[in-house]
């Protein structure tokens, strides 16, 4: 609903309604139409504006008008510092995601088998359009549904928590260069939902995406779920996700635009993203609108882009190891989950032992996310272990003298009971990249 005016100011047609118009008391102004006087007020200095207004109602709220004000102490200002994150904020999203070119269309794919998406798609980027429509979740939810059910409920918006009642009153009324984006990974918890395939479940990982070997941590596995919520114009700036998963992106309402880069040492980082050398930090430009302005078009003529808007009621699949920004082009309801697929493990592996300091979404008690994954492999998923162990020494020339290091002192295969490790390379050696 429109509040009312602050100086009770209503459409002219009110006017023939009533007989208590204070505009009949501004004297010789009475007889002027509405855009003179404003024209007139445009040519006074500050002083005379405020006398002017000072002389009955109707020329005070003339007299308020804030362009007037603009004009007389601001005049002509120039700044990138404030004229870009408006800029930014007014920019329409339309002509950066629309017209993608087709060599960087991501595949659209009604489903896949879990074979399928191993032998041929683990390394790919695509959408599915048909599993999430089974969800209860997508038939069910929308804004005004979970108002009602979880409207008092908080919920985690970057670095706040709100109710939701709150979150969606601020996501229906913003005008932000890059509005707070609501990315719970407690909402099962908080929402009551049953996960899985089975009677009375609220969702599912879709039944492609097969095994997740992050499921051998039980109850200390890493943050993997989150509920995410947000306006027209909130996402994601370039990032990997985290400790070398890969994962899904399921959109229950609205839309999103993605634009993807495979990650190999050949090829830099995307057009307008920094990376350290051990590519601990990050940097690229604050807002997604200022990227898109900034770096789009180079970014659409690099090698390896991909581009892709996911619809409400379908998913889309992220390699491990791949660049992705993401913006919603509408209002959006989605959960996403993270994931280790069989053919990523010795990413997985590699990530936790040689970046510990970059390993995120472990509670403050597993103080060794490596050794304590190993462990749970070794009792679950022993032979998947040495594979992809192997895996990843022959990535570095296949040393044997590596191997014996890696699951036994005398190579034969058994691995080492305690103290589980292997090693890249000693000083003089070069390390595996």
């Amino acid at each position: 609903m429109v509040p009312a005016h602050p100086l009770n100011v209503k459409p002219l047609g009110n006017a023939f309604t009533t007989d208590d118009n204070i505009r009949t008391k501004a004297g010789s102004f009475a007889l002027l139409p509405d855009e003179l006087i404003a024209q007139i007020m445009e040519w006074l200095d500050p002083l005379r504006l405020l006398q002017l207004g000072c002389t009955c109602k109707a020329l005070y709220a003339f007299s308020r008008q804030e362009d007037l004000w603009k004009m007389l102490y601001l005049g002509n200002l120039f700044s990138d510092v404030l004229h870009r994150p408006f800029l930014c904020a007014h920019t329409s999203l339309g002509s950066y995601t629309h017209d993608i070119p087709s060599a960087n269309n991501i595949a659209r794919l009604s489903d896949l088998t879990a074979k399928d998406f191993a032998d041929n798609w683990v390394d790919k980027p695509f959408i599915l359009t048909d599993p999430v429509r089974q969800w209860p979740v997508y038939q069910q939810w929308s804004t005004r549904v979970l108002l009602g059910k979880y409207g008092e409920i908080a919920f985690r918006a970057e670095a706040v928590d709100w109710p939701l009642k709150v979150y969606v009153d601020y996501m229906l009324n913003n005008s932000d260069e890059s509005p707070l984006y609501l990315f719970d990974r407690s909402f099962v918890e908080k929402m009551d939902l049953k996960v899985g395939n089975h009677d009375g479940s609220h969702y599912w990982p879709p039944d492609c995406f097969g095994e997740d070997l992050f499921n051998v941590f039980e109850g200390q596995r890493p943050d993997w779920r989150w509920l995410i919520v947000g306006p027209e114009r909130s996402g994601s700036t370039f990032h990997k996700d985290p400790n070398a998963t890969s994962a899904w992106n399921a959109v229950l309402a609205g839309s999103k635009y993605w634009i993807m880069f495979p990650s190999n040492p050949s090829d830099p980082a995307p057009p307008g993203v920094y990376v350290s050398e051990d590519q601990s930090e990050v940097t690229s430009p604050l807002s997604i609108a200022e990227w898109l302005i900034g770096f789009h078009a180079e970014a659409r003529r690099t090698r390896g882009c991909r581009e892709g808007i996911c619809n409400e009621g379908e998913v889309l699949h992220v390699p491990s190891g791949w660049w992705h920004l993401v913006v919603n082009l509408s209002p959006s309801i989605a959960i996403t989950q993270n994931f280790v697929p069989r053919a990523h493990l010795a990413d997985a592996l590699a990530f936790l032992k040689d970046k510990p300091d970059q390993v995120s979404g472990f509670k403050s008690d597993i103080k060794n996310p490596y050794d304590l994954f190993i462990a749970k492999l070794k009792e679950k998923q022993p032979d998947l272990l040495q594979r992809s162990l192997a895996e990843i020494v022959s990535l570095g020339g296949g040393r044997k003298r590596k191997w014996a290091e890696l699951t036994g002192p005398n190579g034969d295969g058994e691995l080492r009971s305690r103290d589980f490790s292997f090693g890249f390379g000693d000083e003089d050696e070069e390390d595996v990249p």
